[in-house]
């Protein structure tokens, strides 16, 4: 038996095993059988065997370790928003905080790292046996098998491009080379100076409001108040009148109690969400403009720059119209500062997890479960609506956040827990819905529910895309079931100032839902690493991550099936690319010169230990984006409010996710006698994205973060961090 594992070829089998036998098993479980798929998982298997064969242990261990990861990375983020991992995701597989309160402490496939762990140990043990006994090199011939491989996908995707969703075409490592590939040709271009004027595509559908439909009522609304129920990451899939409409091949009733209201209220089944992340969609349907279509800097945050762009969002057009405007979310608010942008966008009461004062009734780490969430929600309605002032509240909830937490119960009658999270959901909303109904406020409030992004759905087309908007209004009569035409949340600042025939500032972009259009329109989105743009004339073109496209005949954005048209030709990738770089720019035109301050008089509580370096954040400097060539200046002013108590400080920083030295002390003990005064700065030789710094404390009572100044420029421009004024003001020139 010794002899036989020790031998050259059981050592050559059990490699094959791990690498191109257990992936191509993978694939088969968990239903994402394409062709192209196995294409790729043959071409990176035989290209790890030919790299590996020969190597000694110690040097081949942690390439399979890390091949391994990306393998689990990637079937736990499929299964939990529906994509691929990109580069900036990568760095959270190594903070364990961030793991351990995404999967809940449990994966989604826990038997995959266990197969991978028992093929490491059928080859280690192949090494084990013959140390040294050596092994014959493969036939030269045998590289071009992996080249052959790679270069057939290669050929398929150009002749013959495939729309299935990428972790159906690529494995990761596959996507992540071909990406780096595809850069660097770009930029070799660039280099050469051959790059030729690409003619740009027009933008104004995009940018401009259009309010020439035919309004569908026939005078202002009849409602004084206005709710805005944000879902967490809910596709529009999930309501049946939107299958229906659309006649989607998706059949799951996940969400009946929501599909029950929706045959009372306006649906629009082609709701566009522009892209992922919950601060990006709370900006395009609070403010009526696009969010970053790539990675950078929120313009949520970059709104923080701006003193007149931020009155033209619909919290401080109905602040200024007499509305008293609340915010209320079930988790903290610091985390990507939503404390700040809040109030900046005229939202008069902000309030996250702290205002709650019922429990759980589960655990769940992101902050209240869904139903503990709605019965606080239904005290803060009842609160509002003992005032004769017209309020407009914007709810969030958290709970369809992965790990998708949810009751026993729930967990036994559905396949997954994110079924189970959805299925928790709907009965906590329909419960909600149906008090409000009891309570009367439906009579005089006009009450909106969507969600800020799509987690998607597998096997869904555009599933990461498709939202959904249910508006159920006092005048319901005179509204239409299904609402026909394309929209999405760039439109729904517009709609609501249109509804109450308040004036629409010119910043707004998007058209009314309220109106009837006679002719299509411009659409863009950037979800699932896809780039996509309806040109509203029936056309859809979809760019993947290195500008390949492909045109479908669609009438609108959002379909089940789209006739497929060709490969975009020529500059199109370029085009559609420049165009999102256009829409990218507009609240400002560099990120060089900026001066953020996230500091301010907030009295902060602090817990006993540092639990989570994302929930616990005392700042919300998150995902900055910093210019090649600029330096960087941070100012930092703790203090201790309470003399009888030390607070513990700590000061990260994470660059994609991966921790940045800052050569700053590992923790700082700070007294209301001796606060905490620190300035430090470093250059950023390249661009940086997703640049975040973590302020995080201990002990107890409470500190105040006074000041928390980023400046970015050029050297020799920056100017003293402490002319920042305090407050969310910053300048950029």
């Amino acid at each position: 038996m010794k002899n036989m594992l020790g031998h050259p070829r059981a050592r050559l089998f059990s490699l094959a095993a791990l690498v191109l036998l257990i992936p191509l098993g993978v694939r088969a479980v968990l239903g994402w059988s394409n062709p192209l798929g196995y294409l790729s998982d043959l071409a990176i298997g035989s290209l790890l065997i030919l790299l590996l064969q020969r190597r000694a242990w110690w040097l081949a261990l942690p390439v399979l370790l890390a091949w391994g990861a990306l393998l689990i990375a990637s079937a736990e983020l499929v299964s939990a928003v529906g994509r691929l991992p990109t580069s900036a995701d990568l760095g959270y597989l190594v903070d364990p905080q961030f793991m351990e309160n995404s999967t809940g402490g449990a994966l989604a496939h826990p038997w995959l790292p266990w197969t991978l762990v028992a093929g490491l140990l059928a080859w280690l043990l192949t090494r084990k046996q013959a140390p040294r006994q050596p092994v014959a090199a493969l036939p030269r011939k045998a590289w071009a098998l992996p080249v052959l491989l790679l270069g057939a996908h290669w050929a398929s995707q150009h002749l013959l491009p495939s729309d299935a969703d990428q972790w159906r075409q690529y494995n990761l490592p596959h996507q992540l080379l071909s990406a780096a590939v595809g850069n660097v040709q770009r930029q070799a271009h660039s280099w050469l100076g051959d790059d030729l004027p690409v003619p740009p595509l027009a933008s104004n559908g995009l940018t401009q409001s259009d309010l020439n439909g035919v309004k569908m009522l026939d005078g202002p609304g009849r409602a004084r108040n206005l709710l805005v129920i944000t879902l967490e990451g809910i596709p529009g899939a999930y309501v049946r009148a939107n299958r229906e409409a659309l006649h989607s091949r998706f059949d799951q009733e996940l969400m009946p109690n929501l599909s029950r209201w929706a045959e009372r209220g306006m649906n629009t089944p082609d709701y566009v969400l522009h892209t992922h992340q919950t601060i990006r969609g709370l900006y395009a349907m609070l403010c009526g403009d696009y969010d970053k279509l790539a990675n950078g800097t929120p313009k949520g945050v970059e709104l923080l720059t701006q003193e007149v762009r931020n009155q033209a969002c619909l919290p401080a057009q109905l602040q200024q119209a007499g509305f008293a405007t609340h915010y209320l979310q079930g988790a903290g608010l610091r985390f990507m500062a939503k404390d700040r942008i809040m109030p900046h966008i005229g939202f008069g009461s902000v309030h996250g997890l702290e205002w709650f004062s019922n429990d759980n009734y589960l655990e769940f780490p992101w902050g209240k479960d869904d139903r503990a969430f709605f019965e606080g929600a239904q005290d803060y309605v009842s609160q509002l609506r003992k005032s004769k002032q017209p309020w407009m509240l914007t709810l969030l909830t958290v709970g369809t956040h992965q790990p998708y937490s949810a009751p026993d119960d729930y967990l036994q009658r559905y396949d997954t827990p994110k079924q189970a999270a959805v299925a928790y959901l709907d009965d906590a909303l329909g419960k909600f819905l149906d008090n409000l109904e009891r309570q009367g406020v439906l009579k005089d409030t006009l009450v909106v529910i969507t969600s800020d992004e799509s987690h998607g759905i597998d096997g869904v087309r555009l599933a990461s895309s498709w939202g959904f908007n249910l508006m159920l209004a006092p005048e319901q009569a005179q509204l239409p079931r299904i609402n026909k035409g394309t929209y999405g949340h760039v439109d729904l600042a517009t709609s609501l100032l249109d509804y109450f025939t308040l004036p629409i500032p010119a910043a707004l972009a998007g058209r009314s839902l309220l109106r009837n259009y006679d002719s299509g329109r411009e659409m863009i989105a950037f979800t699932n690493g896809m780039l996509r743009y309806h040109d509203g004339l029936g056309v859809l073109t979809e760019c993947d991550f290195q500008q390949r496209c492909r045109r479908y005949a669609s009438q609108g954005f959002i379909a089940d099936k789209a006739e497929y048209l060709g490969r975009g030709e020529g500059m199109l990738g370029q085009q559609v690319t420049d165009l999102a770089a256009t829409l990218d720019q507009s609240l400002l035109q560099t990120p060089l010169n900026l001066r953020y301050q996230f500091g301010g008089p907030t009295a902060i509580a602090l817990h006993p230990s540092i639990r989570d370096d994302w929930a616990d954040n005392l700042i919300g400097a998150q995902y900055l984006e910093m210019p090649e060539g600029s330096h960087t200046r941070v100012r930092v002013k703790v203090r201790a409010l309470d003399p009888q108590h030390t607070a513990y400080i700590q000061l990260k920083a994470k660059e994609l996710e991966q921790d940045v030295p800052l050569g700053l002390p590992d923790e700082i003990a700070v007294t209301a006698g001796e606060p905490l005064e620190l300035e430090f700065s470093f250059d950023n030789p390249s661009l940086r994205k997703a640049f975040s710094f973590h302020l995080l404390g201990y002990g107890d009572g409470e500190v105040e973060v006074s000041d928390f100044s980023v400046i970015t420029a050029m050297p020799g421009e920056d100017e003293p961090a402490n002319d920042l004024q305090d407050g969310h003001i910053a300048h950029s020139s």
